[in-house]
């Protein structure tokens, strides 16, 4: 009898904890953090190790502007390991990015990637981290293994556009800026990338320092493709998108950037569907008309997002 008497009691107490959990997120939706903490510290009290209280309860913390006082919790979540750790290394990498310590940052990801390779975020906000602290060439590399995990993560692309832009890759910029528009090709960031687009049609640069062979090489590439095109969009990425992609066969390359972007770009160039390509990437340009093509002309971008599908795109 008192075995029996002793389960339901711990079943109820189960069930008060999950159900204080459930309401605070509930309350932690309708952004009422102070309750959802109240919640979730009530839960704690019954579970102090519960995982999902420390991790719900550092993550109301850390939205109500309370990031620090979050840590212990993501500790506790980290050394009970599970399907959170992950979460709780990008939260805590947040919470130290959001306090301006970005070697803390730095290390808070790199130590949750050791645990959890797999998890796309980790390498996506690394590599934010990375370009906060002007190391453009770690933050590429951050962003590369995130894409590989995650190709359709449209600012995994912004995020390598941007970070080789830095580095002067006018070619690799280009490309990355280009996937990040098919993927995502409407609002403030699409603008934003549409305007890097054309300053690196233009010839412009951020002055870095010295750059490589490859680079100077993809660089004298893209000027002289431009040269040769006109003033249309399509016409001067298809130049580039070519040259670019003629040059790889001729050099054999075999990185990321060949394999990923400048193989895929040479045969998207070389399809019919390339100028619906081009109408997504451009269409900050004009939004009005841009937008009125793409209605009335769904089709098209139904063969364009299948097309894209079904090509191959290696690492």
């Amino acid at each position: 009898m008192t075995l029996v008497l002793a389960s339901g009691l711990a079943q109820a107490q189960n069930t008060d904890v999950n159900s204080a959990i459930k309401e605070g997120i509930r309350l932690n939706s309708e952004k009422n953090y102070p309750a959802a903490i109240e919640k979730y510290k009530e839960a704690l009290a019954s579970e102090p190790d519960n995982v999902q209280a420390n991790y719900q309860l550092a993550f109301s913390l850390n939205a109500s502007g309370k990031g620090t006082e979050a840590i212990p919790y993501l500790n506790k979540v980290i050394k009970a390991g599970g399907d959170l750790t992950g979460p709780a290394y990008e939260l805590m990498g947040s919470i130290y990015d959001t306090a301006h310590q970005p070697q803390q940052a730095i290390d808070a990801y790199k130590e949750g990637i050791k645990i959890k390779p797999g998890y796309q975020p980790l390498y996506f906000n690394l590599g934010i981290a990375y370009f906060r602290a002007q190391k453009y060439a770690d933050a590429e590399l951050a962003a590369i293994e995130a894409i590989k995990l995650d190709p359709k993560h449209a600012n995994s692309q912004r995020l390598y556009g941007l970070v080789t832009f830095h580095q002067n890759k006018r070619v690799p910029a280009l490309m990355g800026l280009c996937s990040f528009l098919l993927l995502d090709p409407e609002g403030s960031r699409a603008d934003e990338a549409y305007t890097n687009l054309q300053s690196l049609l233009k010839g412009g640069d951020l002055k870095a320092g010295k750059a490589d062979a490859e680079t100077l090489m993809l660089n004298k590439t893209l000027s002289a493709a431009v040269a040769t095109s006109g003033d249309q969009l399509e016409s001067r990425l298809k130049n580039i998108f070519t040259a670019v992609g003629k040059l790889g066969e001729k050099t054999g390359g075999k990185t990321f950037f060949w394999n990923y972007y400048a193989a895929f770009f040479y045969k998207l160039s070389q399809t019919p569907h390339f100028s619906t390509a081009v109408k997504l990437i451009s269409l900050s340009a004009d939004k009005t008309a841009g937008v009125q093509w793409l209605q009335n002309n769904a089709g098209q971008r139904k063969a364009l997002d299948e097309w894209m599908v079904s090509a191959e795109r290696k690492f």
